[in-house]
């Protein structure tokens, strides 16, 4: 068996994407490349870590146990590295941080940015995700480091606040929605909605809220990112949901019409979570303390 660090990474990104095509581009390869790493895997132990089918891969029993192995050998190769990095000038570590919609597109630009610039021997390995997935990850060890909303169930992990972050619905002026005060997102299903990309882990969430009411998002077009949606919405193409953060810096013309949802749900809050806070490496704990609120 001779799997190298290039062959566990690949392996880890295959699952995590959901394909091969996806995996072999988050390990910066070649799909010829990446097919056949993990056929010699396979050939030298003779067995399939892999089922491959017409809607992605999935792992086999063998394909669980290399992933629970390669994490902990990929963790500690990353934390080797970041110990040796102050002895060899050039040598990096990276943080891998999980994050849903609003976290990577409100709130985090202007303070990783900030971070790189103070930490020339850092990068960043950033993926949005659902925030249940992201729980998911932090429970395998996928990741160093989580922003979920409270909405998830994160009570075996370690969590502190990140930003509060409600949820608002947008809609035109003279929208019929806009006449009335308060609203349920029931209330809303009957109309058209501009949705977020369907990758968005904001328009995941959305759509299963409203599939536990028996109902379904009626969505004419979907946006790219929270400025596309409320730029179709003040053109009257619809409804949509979005972080009031959103809404707050929106300049103003033309006008939006927003009203907060009477769901707890809408109502949350971000955390930052970890397995462990005293666990991280040095260069993840760096980064925590970036993240944390005053």
């Amino acid at each position: 068996m001779h799997f190298d660090l290039t062959d566990l990474r690949l392996y880890l990104n295959i699952p995590d994407s959901g394909n091969i095509t996806a995996g072999a581009v988050r390990s910066h390869l070649s799909l010829a490349a990446a097919s056949a790493r993990i056929r010699a895997m396979e050939s030298s132990l003779g067995v399939d870590f892999l089922v491959r089918g017409r809607r992605g891969v999935t792992p086999t029993a063998a394909g669980k146990a290399l992933a629970q192995h390669a994490r902990l050998l990929l963790q500690q190769a990353d934390r080797l590295q970041q110990d040796l990095a102050e002895y060899a000038q050039g040598v990096k570590g990276q943080v891998r941080l999980l994050c849903n919609t609003t976290a990577m597109s409100e709130y985090l630009p202007e303070l990783l940015a900030d971070f790189l610039l103070s930490h020339p021997n850092l990068d960043i390995d950033l993926q949005e995700l659902p925030s249940a997935r992201i729980t998911h990850a932090l429970r395998q060890g996928a990741a160093d480091l989580g922003i979920v909303s409270d909405a998830v169930d994160s009570s075996d992990l370690q969590t502190r606040p990140f930003r509060d972050d409600p949820l608002v619905l947008i809609m035109p002026p003279d929208h019929p929605l806009a006449r009335l005060g308060a609203l349920s997102f029931s209330d809303t299903l009957a109309h058209d909605y501009v949705g977020l990309n369907s990758n968005s882990a904001l328009a995941i969430y959305l759509e299963e809220q409203a599939l536990h009411i028996g109902s379904r998002l009626q969505i004419r077009i979907r946006a790219d990112g929270f400025d596309g949606a409320m730029r179709m919405v003040a053109r009257g193409a619809g409804l949509a949901i979005v972080p009031q953060a959103a809404v707050a810096r929106w300049p103003g013309a033309p006008a939006l019409h927003s009203i907060a949802l009477a769901e707890a749900w809408a109502q949350r809050q971000l955390l930052l979570c970890a397995r462990d806070f005293a666990q991280l490496p040095g260069y993840a704990k760096a980064l925590l303390h970036a993240l944390t609120l005053p």
